[in-house]
């Protein structure tokens, strides 16, 4: 599309969890603003799950970066990685603004990631994906350190 961009020209680090092993539970990553960039991309990966362990990810809507009316997004939540067959495995969440319920106002989104039964590594990273005004590298979160 692009032919002569960067890639992190096209792509911004906007939220991630870092890798770590993730205890029972549920970790998000903050809210970031949907109508920056012509796309999402949610990407999760797997380390080595614990014992029996599944690992649930979803992306998630609200009305303002505090949360408020937080809902699921409506398929846009993985088939459960488990055990069995997803350790050292990646998974990807695709989302276009437009699929948003912009109706009532939704405009944040968020990742969340479920780990149930056992401690399991993981990490995730949402990315904005064409920006919209100016080269996505712009949009990166604090924690990029360097382009090279």
């Amino acid at each position: 599309m692009y032919p002569n961009a960067k890639g992190s020209e096209l792509l911004a680090i906007l939220a991630t969890l870092d890798p770590a092993s993730v205890a029972v539970g549920t970790v998000t990553t903050g809210w970031i603003s949907a109508g920056n960039h012509h796309g999402l991309l949610a990407v999760i990966q797997t380390g080595v799950l614990g014992a029996s362990a599944t690992l649930d990810a979803k992306l998630q809507q609200a009305t303002d970066a505090s949360g408020t009316g937080a809902k699921d997004i409506t398929g846009r939540a993985l088939t459960q990685i488990v055990k069995a067959s997803g350790d050292n495995k990646q998974a990807l969440i695709n989302l276009k603004p437009e699929e948003l319920d912009t109706v009532n106002g939704y405009g944040f989104v968020r990742l969340s990631l479920t780990v149930g039964t056992a401690a399991s590594q993981a990490s995730a990273q949402l990315l904005g994906v064409n920006p919209r005004y100016a080269s996505a590298d712009a949009s990166n979160q604090a924690a990029v350190v360097q382009i090279v």
